[in-house]
Formats: structure tokens, C-alpha cells, sequence
């Protein structure tokens, strides 16, 4: 049996497309994570945007609250509002939706694209570690949102339906969804 040359080429081009869009990347944290693998908080607009060597943008809501934002090189976007003198005393890891890629090295040992929701309710059990049904007006419709308290913050995981981690947010109170 013989193998067309087109046939061939086209084969391993899918086959390097594959590769190149569901790579895992890392982003590292460095000294803005603890021995424990936990963020440390607060921390300062200035340090954040050292470690991951990426510009903060900033930007305000509806009520005037200011926030800055990162987006890495790896895809990996992080987020928070800032506090009083800019202080960042809580924060977000994301990925935006049209970056298939898998971002490890977060918080807690977290991968995002990766990490399960059992995964996670079986690391995080010793926690009180609680999970929740997403509803249809959620951004991950038929996901979980998984929630726990480490130390002085609290920690929500955000899931799809896939059950695969999507989002990590680390705060000092529970934020109430009627917030939003």
C-alpha cells in the first residue's frame, strides 16, 4: 500500500496543529505564591506585573471601581479589583474563550483545561471543600463551582461541563453571587 505525498503532508500538518493548540504551558509565580503553592495576599500592581513580566491594564466597572488585569504569554489572564492604594487583596485566573491551551502552575497546584472536579473535591475534602451545580445563567451552564476556605481565603474553582477547571478566584470573603 502506498501513501499519497498530499495525503502524507496534510496528515502530519493536523498533527503539528494538534500539538501546537493543546499544549500545556506554565506560568510561574514565583515568589507570588507561597511554600504551600497558596497566593500570597495582598500584594502590589507592581509586583504581579514583575513576576509575570506582562503589563497590567486597568479599567473600571459601572461604579467606579477600579480593577487591573494581565494577560501572559501562556494565554493565562489574572484579574482583581484593587483596593486601597491599589493593593491586590484578592484575585482571578482565567482563560479567555478562544485560548484552547492548558495553563499549570497556579495556585494550589491547579491546571486549568486539566484539573477534574473530582480531582479537586478529593483534594480539597479536608477543607470542607463544597460543590454546587452551575444554572443556565451561569458563563459555564451545566458546570460546578466548587468552593473551600485555606487558611485566611477563601477559594472557588469554576468548572464546565466537561467537569474541567476553567477558572480559579481567591478571595478573602465569599462574594455573594447576588453581587453580580
Amino acid at each position: 500500500m502506498q501513501i499519497k505525498p498530499l495525503t502524507l503532508i496534510l496528515a502530519v500538518v493536523f498533527q503539528l496543529i494538534s500539538v501546537t493548540a493543546f499544549s500545556q504551558k506554565r506560568v510561574e509565580l514565583k515568589t507570588l505564591v507561597n511554600k504551600e503553592s497558596e497566593f500570597v495576599l495582598p500584594q502590589t500592581v507592581e509586583k504581579i506585573t514583575t513576576i509575570l513580566n506582562t503589563d497590567a491594564s486597568y479599567y473600571e466597572n459601572a461604579n467606579g471601581e477600579r480593577y487591573a488585569r494581565w494577560l501572559t504569554k501562556s494565554g493565562l489572564e489574572l484579574y482583581t479589583a484593587l483596593g486601597k492604594n491599589d493593593s491586590v487583596d484578592e484575585i482571578f485566573f482565567d482563560i479567555p474563550d478562544d485560548k484552547p491551551v492548558v495553563v499549570a502552575g497556579l495556585p494550589y497546584g491547579l491546571t486549568l483545561n486539566k484539573t477534574t472536579l473530582q480531582e479537586s473535591k478529593t483534594k480539597f475534602a479536608k477543607y470542607g471543600a463544597k460543590d454546587q451545580k452551575l444554572g443556565m445563567d451561569s458563563e459555564f451552564e451545566g458546570g460546578s463551582k466548587l468552593i473551600f476556605k485555606k487558611g485566611k481565603h477563601y477559594a472557588t474553582l469554576l468548572f464546565d461541563g466537561k467537569n474541567l477547571l476553567k477558572s480559579v478566584g481567591i478571595t478573602k470573603e465569599l462574594i455573594d453571587p447576588a453581587a453580580n
